[in-house]
Parts: structure tokens; C-alpha cells; sequence
């Protein structure tokens, strides 16, 4: 393989199953020359896979191979090289020290007019921030990605609407949240991504329920049910939900079934079971 026709190694990507993309990048690594960028480039996503899989060690012990062999010269590669590190530190729950790493990740492929690194970094800085610096830090990145000739960076934009949302709700502006979520569905509807999809809806119904629409929340919730039986899924967080739903509805036994289904589910989730315990004990009282 030549280093002018390198693989596109990114569109491989499963976030969902990162073992399985560690494996798919490894292979694709032994045809990469290891002088050119491409190659300390992938290393930095097989060392993503391995965070996300909570193997930081060995997360950061690729992350060193990169190190060693970056020069001092800025580069996309060592944007790439930030973000991961930074990354890898905070999915092991010290945003502290991935907070600098993410801020010079942002300072450098601004410098380098990567723009969609540039939102990337912004992203995950305003995923570590309190809510109020949160909301600017994702309003700063819609429009950096809205500015962007790189379609690439404006394609976050779907994420970001999301997680703007996030910021608002979390902030109790439960309306202005519902407004944002509801970009990112129309967003990831007009780019038929039916994973985003579902993603989006479910995030329209939770802001339904905040706003106290409880028989819309309900509604869109049973709906989401529904597609993923027919694909032959079942979804914890959907069933949490309409647990939820039922439960302010005053329909405490109806919502005892989608709470242990719930339950069943989600407790099986490591990052669930070390980061919200209280969430995950109350589903299953609630579920008994």
C-alpha cells in the first residue's frame, strides 16, 4: 500500500463494539508504513478502542508508542494524540488531568484549520465542564462546525444540538432543551443514520417528561420499544424510560415489568455499575 492511498480507517469505526474494532484496526495497521502519519494516527484509535473497552494501561502504553515518535513540530497527529490521551483520562474518571490535554488538543488543530479535530476537542471539553460553561463551550462548537468548509466537522453537528440539549436540561431549561433535542432528530433523520436516530427520539421523549408531557413522552418511548422488537433488540434505557413515564403517571404496577426489564439489562453495563449504582439499586427496587 502507498502512503499517498491510505486506508480510511476511521469509517471503520463500531463505537459500539470497540474489541472488535481494535481487532479490525490491528489488521489494517500491518499495512501501514510506519513513517507515515497514517500510521501513529491509527495507533491513537486502537488505543481509543482500548479506553473504551477499560483497558487503560494498555490504552496508554500505545498511546506512549505515538509519543516517542511524534516530533515537535504541530501536527494532525498530534492533535490525534491528545485527544486520545485526554480521552483516555477522563473514561477513566480523572477529567483533571484530560481537561489541558483536550485544551491543547483544540489550540493546535485550530492552529492546523482541522476543523472537525478543533469541534472533537471543544466536544469533550464541554462533556468535563459544569453546565453553565458546558452550554458555551457546545454553542462555540456549533458554530465552529457551522463555519466549517469540511463537511466532516459539520457533520457534528448533530451531536452537538444533543448535547447542548444536555447542557440545557441540566440546567433546568427544560423547553430551550426540548427545542435542541428536536434539531438533532430532524438532523439525524434528513442523514438516515437509524441508530442516531432512536438516539434522538429517545432524547425528545426524556425532555417530554421534564416538561411534564408525560402521555408524549410515553407515546414516543412505546414507539421506540416497538422498532427495536422488531429488529429483534431490546433497548435498557428505553424500558427505564417508560418505567418512568408510568411511574409519574401513577401507574405503578404497569411500570414494575419495564423496570426490572431495565434492570436486567443495564446492570450488566460496567461503566452503569461503577459510575451510578444509586441508579442502578433504585431500578431494581423499583423493578421487584
Amino acid at each position: 500500500m502507498s502512503s499517498s492511498s491510505p486506508i480510511d480507517f476511521d469509517s471503520l469505526w463500531d463505537y459500539n463494539k470497540p474489541d472488535r474494532t481494535e481487532m479490525r484496526f490491528r489488521e489494517i495497521l500491518l499495512q501501514i508504513p510506519e513513517n507515515v502519519p497514517a500510521f501513529l494516527e491509527l495507533l491513537t484509535q486502537i488505543a481509543r478502542a482500548q479506553g473504551l473497552q477499560r483497558k487503560f494501561d494498555h490504552a496508554h502504553q500505545t498511546l506512549n508508542q505515538v509519543e516517542r515518535r511524534l516530533g515537535s513540530i504541530p501536527s494532525r497527529p498530534r492533535v490525534r494524540y491528545l485527544l486520545e490521551r485526554g480521552r483516555v483520562f477522563n473514561t477513566a474518571g480523572d477529567p483533571g488531568r484530560a481537561r489541558p490535554l483536550f485544551e491543547q488538543a483544540f489550540e493546535m488543530a485550530d492552529q492546523l484549520s482541522e476543523d472537525f479535530y478543533a469541534v472533537d476537542a471543544l466536544h469533550m471539553l464541554a462533556m468535563i465542564a459544569p453546565a453553565d460553561l458546558s452550554l458555551k463551550l457546545n454553542m462555540q462548537a456549533i458554530q465552529c462546525a457551522q463555519d466549517s468548509r469540511d463537511e466532516r466537522a459539520r457533520n457534528w453537528l448533530g451531536s452537538l444540538y444533543n448535547n447542548t440539549g444536555w447542557s440545557l436540561h441540566n440546567m433546568g431549561e427544560h423547553a430551550k432543551a426540548l427545542e435542541m433535542f428536536e434539531k438533532a432528530e430532524a438532523l439525524r433523520r434528513s442523514n438516515g443514520n437509524a441508530t442516531a436516530v432512536r438516539v434522538a427520539v429517545w432524547c425528545v421523549a426524556r425532555a417530554l417528561r421534564s416538561l411534564n408531557r408525560l402521555e408524549e413522552a410515553l407515546s414516543r418511548q412505546m414507539d421506540l420499544k416497538k422498532e427495536f422488537d422488531s429488529v429483534g433488540e431490546t433497548d435498557g434505557y428505553v424500558l427505564e424510560e417508560i418505567g418512568e413515564c408510568l411511574l409519574a403517571m401513577k401507574r405503578t404496577e404497569e411500570a414494575k415489568k419495564y423496570f426490572a426489564g431495565a434492570y436486567d439489562i443495564l446492570s450488566q453495563d460496567a461503566f452503569l455499575a461503577e459510575n451510578e449504582p444509586e441508579r442502578l439499586s433504585r431500578l431494581k427496587t423499583l423493578g421487584s
